[in-house]
């Protein structure tokens, strides 16, 4: 077991990011539309959350919902949202393009890599949705990327173990950090099974809108998602996890 962790928390409001501060979390993964797997975040919020907070700031640059195969257009967007959190002062950001066939797109990444000057590159889930997941981890050292975010190619962590250790014992360099549905009693029996020592974890709370009057004959968007529910990270469920990990991790 390593002597260090990474406790990475995903959000996408100020309130939330306060929390992760509070609760003890490493670093925060910024975006915003979590409940729709994540997009870039606003300048606004990412300026918000720097000025009330000091916790390292890790953003996602993704410029839509759905796959990871983006036009000259979007990768544009994608370049400029990376040079912009650079000059903002990030500490990292969060990036995929994956080709057609399933390949990590290594000509892109290898550009976004670049355009990344300093700051830590995560390459996020996209990682999950790839052909050949040994194939794209030596693609990730070869580029220098320094993070992959992965629940090892299933739904959740738990599902995706045994890939997740076969890729911890080949990572290097490269941090293998395990995302999809980690709570603190996750982390516990990733602790107690394998070597990893890095987790992402939104650790969210469903609280109810405030609203007092609902017109619920309307919405917004996706039908089965609730107007009236607000999604937040709990500081509680932060702090349980670190708890564990300063437990375990020495």
């Amino acid at each position: 077991m390593k002597d260090f962790f990474t406790l990475e928390c995903c959000v996408d409001s100020v309130e939330s990011a306060l929390n992760a501060e509070r609760g003890g979390a490493t670093r925060i993964e910024l975006c915003s539309n979590l409940i729709i797997g994540g997009t870039t975040p606003t300048k606004a919020l990412f300026e918000t959350i720097r000025e009330q907070s000091s916790i390292r700031i890790h953003v996602l640059i993704r410029p839509r919902f759905g796959d990871f195969l983006y036009t000259e257009a979007e990768f544009e967007i994608i370049q400029r949202e990376i040079q912009l959190f650079q000059e903002l002062g990030a500490e990292g950001v969060v990036v995929g393009c994956l080709t057609k066939d399933g390949e990590l797109d290594f000509g892109r990444m290898k550009k976004l890599r670049s355009e990344a000057k300093d700051m830590s590159v995560t390459l996020h889930r996209a990682f999950d949705v790839c052909k050949d997941a040994k194939k794209t981890l030596r693609q990730a050292q070869d580029l220098g990327i320094n993070t992959i975010l992965t629940s090892g190619q299933k739904q959740s962590a738990i599902e995706g173990i045994e890939l997740l250790k076969e890729l911890e014992a080949e990572s290097g360099d490269v941090s293998i950090m395990a995302g999809a549905m980690i709570t603190p009693q996750v982390i516990q029996y990733f602790l107690e099974e394998t070597e990893i020592s890095a987790y992402h974890m939104s650790g969210k709370q469903i609280l109810q809108s405030q609203m007092e009057y609902r017109n619920m004959e309307v919405n917004m968007g996706l039908s089965f998602f609730s107007e009236y529910e607000i999604y937040r990270t709990d500081e509680e469920a932060i702090k349980k996890a670190k708890m564990i990990l300063e437990q375990c991790v020495k």
